[in-house]
């Protein structure tokens, strides 16, 4: 899908520059003093360059939001496990809520329980198909999202990466975006998201974070081996 939108772009740059490079050569006059020719052709390609630029934010912007049009026909109901909680996290009585309090709760100490890490997953599972979810951080300075395998470990210490079964995005101190990739991604974001769209095809092996106020796109994992169920 990205190596599509690079492809369009480049075929519209190469034909603005054939086209650009025709007209030099059939519109030029021969009694044009050459230092006015290249101030001319500076300015030209200035006004290509920007125009170019503006398509191409154009039609990634489109694009984004017909993606996401389509991805939300997938949209699932999201309910917070309970019994995967870590002690310090609080669930709304739905389960659509949770905020982390500085004093740990007297839970059991179940095998599904995160222990050491401020983690939560949704009851939802899913083992094939298409699915989409949305998150609000408005106001957030530090979040973690995306799915985890079922099988993940959820003792002691925990590393996010796809080999161990996470795929996820990340926020600290309010700018710093991050997908833990395996060594982490510095992700370039354009305004702070207030809802983050996820998107996962478990067949095609694709977890997408999107902006869904901007309709812009944030990182995307291509590629995964999915055989275990998915836990939001």
């Amino acid at each position: 899908m990205i190596q599509e939108r690079i492809k369009k772009i480049q075929d519209i740059k190469h034909s603005a520059e054939v086209r650009n490079i025709s007209s030099s050569l059939f519109n030029t006059p021969e009694t044009r003093q050459w230092p006015e020719i290249s101030m001319k052709t500076h300015v030209s390609l200035e006004t290509l360059r920007r125009a170019l630029t503006q398509l191409q934010h154009n039609l990634d912007e489109k694009l984004t939001k017909t993606e996401l049009k389509r991805m939300q026909q997938y949209a699932v109901d999201v309910t917070l496990d309970p019994d995967t909680a870590y002690p310090r996290l609080i669930l709304s009585d739905d389960g659509k809520r949770v905020r982390d309090e500085d004093v740990s709760q007297d839970l059991p100490d179940n095998p599904e329980r995160f222990d050491s890490c401020a983690c939560v997953l949704g009851k939802e599972g899913f083992s094939s198909g298409r699915f989409y979810f949305e998150v609000q951080v408005k106001g957030k300075t530090g979040w973690d999202l995306g799915v985890v395998r079922e099988s993940i470990n959820r003792k002691g210490e925990i590393t996010a990466r796809p080999s161990d079964g996470y795929w996820t995005v990340a926020v600290r101190n309010g700018y710093q975006y991050i997908a833990f990739a395996g060594p982490p991604v510095s992700l370039c974001v354009r305004v702070n998201p207030q809802q983050v769209g996820v998107f996962v095809d478990y067949e095609e092996g694709l977890v997408s974070f999107y902006d869904v106020e901007s309709s812009s796109h944030i990182y995307s994992y291509t590629g995964q081996s999915f055989t275990d169920t998915i836990r939001i």
